[in-house]
């Protein structure tokens, strides 16, 4: 249920969209994190403003703002043309503002859902992304970026410890800042039976000032799907891991949709390691309906208690997370409809619904 609009102004392009579906499912589905102040926070959609020519030499703006039941994230993003043979330049902006239910969310229901911990994070980011040219089956991109980190409450106010009065940043006031650099390559492969595909990024904290966070974190994805006659089986295992300087946000957190389903955002564990690998069979019941079953496990790799304040075992997460259960994937026109139902080690169940594919 929801709004969307496009609007030309000279050569920009404006679309609106105000969506109220996200709102509805979640009022059945979630308690609240904070008191609804004004009538727009109910609303959820999205802006975007696309010009293509912004200084006559084909150089292209974007401008995108997102708004959720209790985030909100504005992109804006400058590109300028370049020699198909030279990396490609984007000068990027963004900031943001989310709850950290991931590190700090408190497990219910038999670790099924996350509620509010308190903590949401407030990200400013600046700094420019270089693309290269794709080669072969290979793409890879560079970006260099600052990044300024604050955590605040529900309420809005500043803040740097948690609800049990541990710190929330690793300098221990009210801000972390850094300056990252990020390399991030990628590789995919497909015919008509199957598809591989694999990603690294590794992440290098630079500290240009002496209270700047220094670190270094990889992040590696890998996927295989392969076509079983009619039916398709999809595999992944994704990890990684962080050394040096430390702030509870930048652990992994493992549990949710997207990782361990049965499970609450989260509340298998959050750690300076992990591993987490998803199966996945789907089969057609009829042209435009495919049935599903799965099984997803994840780990902390004991790495847990070496996040500091050790979240995870504060809140008595387990470490280690299995979920295993069968879903509907229903194909039309208007888009993808998704339903899974997941059932946790400790025999919760959980039902996971998804609108995804929805055409321009």
């Amino acid at each position: 249920m929801g709004a969307q609009k496009s609007i030309h102004a000279g050569k920009a392009k404006i679309d609106v969209n105000v969506d109220f579906t996200h709102k509805l499912c979640a009022a059945l589905m979630l308690q609240p994190f904070r008191n609804s102040g004004s009538p727009l926070e109910l609303v959820i959609g999205s802006l975007c403003i696309k010009h293509p020519n912004l200084f006559g030499k084909s150089e292209k703006l974007d401008v995108l703002w997102d708004k959720g039941l209790y985030d909100s994230n504005i992109l804006i993003t400058y590109r300028k043309p370049r020699p198909e043979w030279l990396p490609q330049q984007s000068f990027i902006i963004q900031h943001s503002i989310s709850p950290e239910i991931g590190v700090h969310g408190l497990p219910v229901d038999n670790f099924s859902r996350s509620g509010s911990g308190g903590v949401n994070l407030c990200r400013f980011s600046a700094g420019l992304d270089l693309s290269e040219p794709a080669s072969s089956n290979w793409s890879s991109k560079t970006s260099v970026k600052f990044e300024h980190i604050s955590p605040v409450s529900d309420e809005g106010r500043s803040i740097n410890r948690d609800l049990h009065g541990f710190p929330v940043t690793c300098s221990g006031g009210y801000h972390d800042s850094m300056v990252v650099v990020k390399q991030e390559s990628r590789y995919a492969k497909a015919n008509d039976r199957s598809f591989t595909q694999f990603s690294l990024q590794i992440e290098q904290g630079i500290p240009i000032l002496s209270k700047w966070l220094i670190f270094n974190r990889f992040k590696f994805a890998a996927s295989r799907g392969l076509k079983l006659g009619p039916a398709f089986l999809l595999t992944s295992l994704t990890g990684g891991s962080i050394v040096g300087d430390i702030a509870p946000y930048q652990s992994f957190a493992i549990g949710g949709l997207g990782s361990v389903r049965g499970y609450g955002e989260g509340a298998v564990g959050c750690a300076r390691s992990c591993l987490v690998a998803n199966n996945e069979l789907t089969f057609p019941l009829n042209p435009m309906l495919d049935g599903a079953v799965f099984l997803d496990c994840g780990s902390d790799l004991g790495s847990g208690r070496h996040v500091p304040g050790n979240p995870a075992l504060r809140h008595g997460k387990p470490g280690i997370g299995v979920g295993l259960g069968y879903g509907l994937r229903f194909k039309s026109q208007l888009g993808h409809f998704q339903v899974d139902y997941a059932v946790n080690a400790f025999q919760q169940r959980t039902v996971y619904f998804g609108f995804s594919n929805l055409p321009s």
